[in-house]
């Protein structure tokens, strides 16, 4: 069987690059992928150069990233990925999603890949899932051809209302989705 073609979006959660860096080399050998870039992610942060992010993925995915919308439009009308994974899920991309949204790169990569049918993993990371972001998550948690990356409090003492999915279940769930199942237990 031929890979599985992963279209793996990032949005502007800079605090959480570095953890999908960790799990990076392990999705790149087992998928094909394809990096997207919502026009935020593409902004140097104190977490990091923007240059810097674009060019680790792209030396890991072996191909440039998309990081605009026209460039992202024929990825779903095209069939250019099996998945799309939003990695990591901002609470803004959350409501973005939620509401029907497309004015970044990330999402018209989903709305062009949900029309067609196709399944978008979203592993969130955002300080208000418990929050304003909640009813976002509970909006799409019930939408058809939308998965979760398993998630939970990432620091209940300090941060109280956020939520991150946890990063060495991605690829899991990329297969699952792929397989029009979500992974369980969702919420760990």
């Amino acid at each position: 069987m031929d890979k599985i073609r992963l279209g793996l979006a990032l949005t502007g959660s800079y605090c959480s690059f570095g953890k999908l860096a960790a799990v990076l080399p392990a999705l790149c050998g087992e998928f094909d992928v394809l990096p997207i870039f919502s026009e935020n992610a593409q902004r140097d942060s104190r977490f990091g150069a923007a240059e810097e992010w674009l060019a680790l993925l792209e030396k890991a995915a072996g191909r440039a990233p998309v990081t605009s919308i026209a460039q992202a439009e024929p990825l779903g009308p095209q069939g250019l990925i099996d998945v799309l994974a939003i990695v990591p899920c901002t609470g803004n991309t959350l409501a973005k999603l939620s509401r029907g949204v497309t004015d970044t790169a990330v999402t018209m990569a989903a709305k062009g890949h949900l029309r067609n049918g196709r399944p978008v993993l979203i592993g969130v990371s955002t300080n208000d899932g418990l929050g304003a972001s909640a009813e976002n998550i509970g909006r799409l948690l019930v939408r058809k051809n939308i998965f979760f990356v398993p998630f939970g409090q990432d620091d209940p003492a300090a941060k109280p209302m956020s939520l991150s999915c946890r990063y060495e279940r991605i690829a899991p769930a990329v297969r699952e989705a792929y397989a029009g199942r979500q992974l369980q237990p969702i919420l760990v």
